[in-house]
């Protein structure tokens, strides 16, 4: 590959601030208003023009992974989201007596919603407390939250790499509109989902890839006429979705979900494996191949499925589903026997439907300075696939965001912070750690 020498230039600091988080996801918005709501200044940058990365911008429309064995085993800042959006009519959940059932009455009610139990070996699978939300809702809801905080929100700013100095990140430089830009942060959290900021450090980590999705949603669906034929006639309309599937390539069991928009379908589909997220020629595979899919499925269900006779396009994520890119390959990597064990640790900080995350899985070794959170935090790819659900993905920023303020408080860099006190102010917070194991190093 032929290579092009760029001199040495001066890049203005636009900003300097007690916690910078980079990358406005899920998990960052959860940091960013965390450290705030605690008192520090809080910078957050996001590429796009708004929050939710791939809960908003990638159109991932079901919060699931929040219960363990009867109980909502996430809280805090991932559940406050869902109130705020139900305050918009943006967003529907089940009622906590609907939860933790599998009859069939329940199961007419939630199961299109998405609000099974999605790692549930028993079939069919039990409702659990879960929320199905509108992707400009979630836009609206978290811009309110982080600004309400105090955050700094800076938009339109694009990572392109780390400030290192001493062994430790400073800040970051970003590419915008008006060029290129430096922020520095005295702590930094690395919430870009592929692990762009500690990649760009020299921390250690690993690569994985998974299936890629474009998703959509179609309109016009007349919802009631649709569940009604499957009711009437489920051996055609397995048929029928066995057809669908086919030409989607790749789909969970439901190809189409409700939505809190009348008429308005989720399809979380079509999945397409054995492409790199981070390489930009397979991106734009992604975009093209997922949209010739789902042109087809249109097509095909406006001729064959009943309620779909009318149904169009109504818009696509505009962000690429992407589960997996860099894992950061931390002082503890979360394994998958972790994981299907529900292995407890004693310092845990998030917690999901019934595995825990070690403090230790958001240090990158080597670097001070940083703290990640997010979908890119360290574990094996195989852990990661079966972990990386939004909410305890929200909680482990509201983690990272809290120890970047103790780190702040008591001057210390992140891997020095005493986990009984950051346990405490989650507990605080309404995080649900479960029962804690006694942890070594004061309180």
């Amino acid at each position: 590959m032929r290579t092009l020498h760029e001199p040495d230039r001066e890049t203005p600091v636009v900003a300097e601030t007690d916690v910078l988080v980079v990358g406005g996801g899920s998990a960052g918005q959860s940091a960013a208003v965390a450290a705030a709501r605690a008192g520090a200044e809080v910078t957050l940058v996001e590429r796009y023009g708004y929050l939710g990365g791939l809960a908003s911008g990638g159109m991932v429309l079901v919060l699931d992974d929040m219960c363990s064995a009867g109980e909502v085993s996430v809280g805090g800042l991932a559940l406050e989201i869902i109130d705020r959006m139900r305050q918009l009519d943006a967003c529907v959940a089940p009622p906590m007596e609907d939860c933790f059932r599998n009859d069939p009455q329940v199961r007419d009610r939630w199961a299109r919603w998405g609000f099974e139990e999605i790692y549930s070996r028993v079939k069919p699978k039990p409702i659990v407390y879960a929320a199905s939300f509108d992707p400009e809702g979630w836009k609206q809801a978290s811009q309110e939250m982080t600004l309400e905080a105090g955050v700094r929100l800076r938009f339109h700013s694009w990572f392109s790499r780390a400030i290192v100095e001493d062994g430790a990140v400073r800040g970051v430089i970003v590419e915008t509109k008006a060029g290129r830009q430096a922020i520095l942060g005295r702590v930094v959290i690395d919430a870009t989902g592929d692990g762009d900021v500690f990649g760009s450090a020299g921390a250690p980590e690993v690569r994985g890839s998974y299936i890629m999705t474009l998703v959509h949603r179609l309109a016009d669906v007349d919802t009631e006429a649709a569940i009604q034929f499957e009711r009437d006639d489920p051996a055609a309309a397995r048929e029928l979705d066995t057809q669908v599937k086919q030409i989607l390539g790749g789909s969970w069991d439901h190809w189409w979900l409700l939505t809190p928009r009348p008429g308005v379908v989720w399809c979380n589909c079509p999945h397409i494996p054995g492409f790199d997220g981070l390489n930009p020629e397979h991106l734009t595979h992604i975009e093209i191949e997922g949209r010739r899919r789902f042109l087809k499925v249109i097509a095909f269900v406006r001729a064959h499925l009943p309620g779909f006779q009318n149904a169009y396009i109504l818009d696509a994520a505009p962000q690429v589903g992407v589960r997996q890119t860099r894992l950061l390959k931390g002082e503890y990597v979360v394994t998958k026997e972790d994981i299907l064990e529900c292995r407890r640790f004693p310092d845990v900080v998030a917690r999901g439907r019934d595995y825990y995350t070690p403090y230790r899985s958001l240090l990158p070794k080597g670097i001070d300075g940083l703290l990640v959170a997010g979908r890119c935090y360290s574990a094996t790819p195989e852990a990661q696939r079966i972990s990386r659900e939004i909410p305890p993905l929200m909680v482990m920023g509201e983690a990272a965001g809290t120890a970047a303020v103790l780190c702040l408080e008591s001057g210390v860099p992140p891997r020095h912070v005493k986990v009984p006190a950051l346990q405490k102010r989650l507990i605080a917070q309404g995080v649900n750690l479960g029962t804690l194991a006694p942890v070594a190093g004061g309180s």
